[in-house]
């Protein structure tokens, strides 16, 4: 295969596609996306049986226990890409939206409307529910995309494309509006990435390294996370049991994710009664415990080195730092958190809005789990990724993250003198 060739065809066509995907009524993309769930919920057999072609190829190469709990597709994460399709087709549409307006002083009125980014190219690893979470977000808020999943994912993600295709075509609208790439060559990453005069934005998801690359490489703008360095602080105003429960759910949930806390800070204050009762709590779970010197003072554990505090283990360890109260905590996780998602626990209100204030992170939380980072619990339907940029889009990217403003402009035949 001509891979240049191959993927400039791709980018011609979903940029005829985006055209016509933008001027499409939002029923007509409701409706896609509503035949594109009930094409899943038809297809379930084909699907295991592709994603268990990926889960034999993923061990006979090797991958780890985290890539594998990504690559799996398992009935219930089918169940819940139906849900994201009909919640993301139950939002309110963005495109059109006028704000804003205001008359000048000459007479015209001046307002923003919200309008789609165009064609946007999407580079993920492992997990396969995204091609459907990022394909529903991009053709809800008007655009075409090109999805580039991981080698790993490929019988996986061309059966849920083959949903997609059945569901856009039901609907009416082109199938090359959603496109996943076939070939499982990375120089198709590298033609991606610079085709301006096609892709108008890159959301890449996957591991930092892969990451990078497209950050460096890239001749088009890219919306990202390099890091998910979480954190949870608990507070000596914090209530023990909830301290403790919130804790061990953000750690052991599910540790392969970005929103996995990885580090957890607890106040001297309250260190020696609340660190054996945790110790206790994730040594059940099977989790290797990193302490700094005063962690080591107080339970029994593998010692901390600097390392361990920039750390994304994306497994059963956690770093865990004993710091001196809230200033302590604000101070460590300004420093070494990748700004992602950082919780504080407290009954404290004052400390509370503090750490709201100055933890610089693009989802701040108080008494809950770090987990709940992620554009579904957010109520967005689904997540195209996270944003940790601060110009656009920062946080879980929803519908209102893959469009853009234009100025409008009302007059009645106003002329300027």
């Amino acid at each position: 295969m001509d891979i240049a060739a191959y993927m400039a065809e791709v980018g011609e066509q979903a940029r005829a596609a985006a055209t016509l995907v933008a001027r499409s009524t939002t029923a007509v993309r409701n409706q896609a996306l509503l035949a594109t769930a009930r094409a899943l919920d038809s297809a379930r057999i084909e699907l295991a049986e592709a994603n268990a072609r990926d889960l034999e190829s993923g061990r006979s190469n090797g991958l780890d226990g985290a890539m594998l709990d990504r690559l799996e597709l398992t009935a219930e994460r089918i169940d819940t890409m139906i849900e994201g399709l009909r919640q993301v087709a139950s939002l309110p549409d963005p495109i059109g939206e006028i704000t804003d307006m205001t008359y000048r002083p000459s007479g015209i009125q001046v307002g923003k409307m919200r309008v789609p980014l165009g064609v946007i190219g999407i580079i993920y690893e492992s997990r396969p529910n995204v091609t459907v979470e990022a394909a529903s977000l991009c053709l809800k808020s008007g655009n075409a995309t090109i999805l580039r999943g991981g080698s790993e994912a490929i019988h996986s993600n061309q059966a849920i494309a083959r949903c997609l295709s059945q569901g856009l075509a039901e609907a009416g609208l082109p199938e090359t509006a959603v496109q996943v790439v076939k070939t499982t060559d990375r120089a198709a990453v590298g033609e991606l990435i610079t085709m301006p005069r096609y892709v108008d934005v890159i959301v890449p998801r996957g591991g930092k390294g892969l990451i990078e690359r497209i950050s460096r490489d890239a001749r088009v703008p890219v919306i990202k996370h390099l890091d998910g360095v979480c954190h949870v602080y608990i507070d000596s105003h914090a209530d023990p049991e909830k301290a403790l429960n919130v804790a061990v759910n953000a750690k052991t949930q599910r540790y392969g994710t970005c929103n996995t806390m990885e580090t957890l800070l607890v106040d001297g204050e309250i260190a020696d009664d609340i660190l054996p009762l945790l110790a206790t709590a994730f040594v059940e779970k099977e989790v290797e415990l990193r302490g700094c010197e005063r962690t080591r003072g107080i339970i029994d554990v593998v010692e901390a080195v600097e390392a361990d505090w920039e750390a994304e283990y994306l497994g059963p360890i956690l770093a865990v730092r004993v710091v001196d109260g809230l200033d302590g905590a604000i101070e460590h996780i300004n420093r070494y958190s990748s700004q992602h998602t950082d919780s504080i626990i407290t009954e404290n209100f004052t400390r509370a809005r503090r750490f709201l204030t100055e933890v610089d992170s693009s989802s701040v939380m108080v008494n809950t789990s770090t987990r709940f980072a992620d554009g579904f619990e957010y109520g967005l339907g689904a997540e195209i990724g996270i944003s940790t940029d601060k110009i656009h889009a920062r946080g879980p990217v929803g519908l209102e993250g893959l469009t853009s403003q234009k100025y409008v402009v009302f007059g009645d035949g106003h002329i300027r003198t």
